[in-house]
């Protein structure tokens, strides 16, 4: 059997903001631990991406001690603790779920709203939300943070490559912001499996992600750029939808490690 091995892990702390690449990762029940645990909203508490603020793409994000942030934006910097139990409630709206959060506070929302220009708070999903994964796929009654709708996202860097072959400039893997990127296998061969080892962890892969318009945003520039997005319709479109990544779900909560080996069960 050929060897696959776990080359890449990324989280993203603010949900649709800048990734950060690391050398391993403990899964907890949200998903990889400090993952989109935090989110932008409007104001009426509905969740903001790149899909109507591309400029997200260029908020770096730093973890700090105690569970905190620092965001910049250039050389503009902007702190924020992590909300405590005082901290005002929120219901928040992200998809189809409502779920409830608290509130990150009126400084960073004021930052945010400018350097966005887009009237906006943060919010933190506390321990004690539970947001359920699609019973359609759920196994175990799995949770995720503010994912779109699952607690990892997989793909291949041979998929990748292969569709870097379609287009007149290859493109980084960041466009598709996965948590684990896998070497070694053929382009999508991710699309045939339905459960895998990776380290110590089995993961079930529920469904394949469906894209939307994010990977046409340059995460460098907040540029778009529709070349990607015609690319992949022209060979991954499958009823309607764009298909690149796989969805995993698993139920042991231990750690990651990049080089892990990825084993395919079935």
């Amino acid at each position: 059997m050929p060897e696959y091995t776990l080359s890449g892990i990324h989280i993203y702390p603010v949900k649709s903001c800048a990734g950060l690449e690391l050398e391993s990762v403990f899964l907890d029940r949200f998903g990889p631990s400090g993952d989109r645990r935090w989110m932008l909203v409007d104001n009426a508490g509905r969740f903001l991406s790149q899909r109507q603020l591309p400029r997200m793409a260029l908020i770096e994000v730093e973890l700090q001690p105690g569970g905190g942030l620092r965001l910049a934006l250039g050389d503009d910097r902007c702190p924020v603790s992590q909300p405590g139990d005082n901290a005002p409630s929120a219901e928040v709206v992200v998809w189809g779920d409502t779920v409830p959060a608290k509130d990150a506070g009126d400084a960073v929302a004021a930052w945010l709203s400018s350097v966005l220009a887009c009237p906006c708070r943060l919010v933190f999903m506390p321990s004690c939300t539970r947001r359920r994964v699609d019973r359609q796929y759920a196994q175990h009654n799995e949770t995720v943070g503010f994912a779109d709708g699952f607690p990892l996202l997989l793909i291949s860097q041979g998929s990748l490559s292969a569709l870097n072959e379609r287009l007149p400039r290859p493109v980084p893997m960041n466009r598709f912001r996965p948590n684990l990127v896998v070497t070694g296998c053929e382009p999508f061969a991710e699309d045939g499996w339905n459960r895998v080892r990776i380290g110590a962890v089995e993961m079930e892969v529920a469904k394949p992600c469906s894209r939307c318009v994010i990977p046409s945003i340059d995460q460098a520039t907040a540029q778009r750029d529709r070349t990607i997005s015609r690319a992949l319709a022209q060979f991954r479109r499958v009823n309607g939808q764009v298909l690149f990544g796989q969805n995993l779900l698993y139920t042991d909560c231990a750690e990651l490690k990049r080089g892990d080996q990825v084993e395919v069960l079935a």
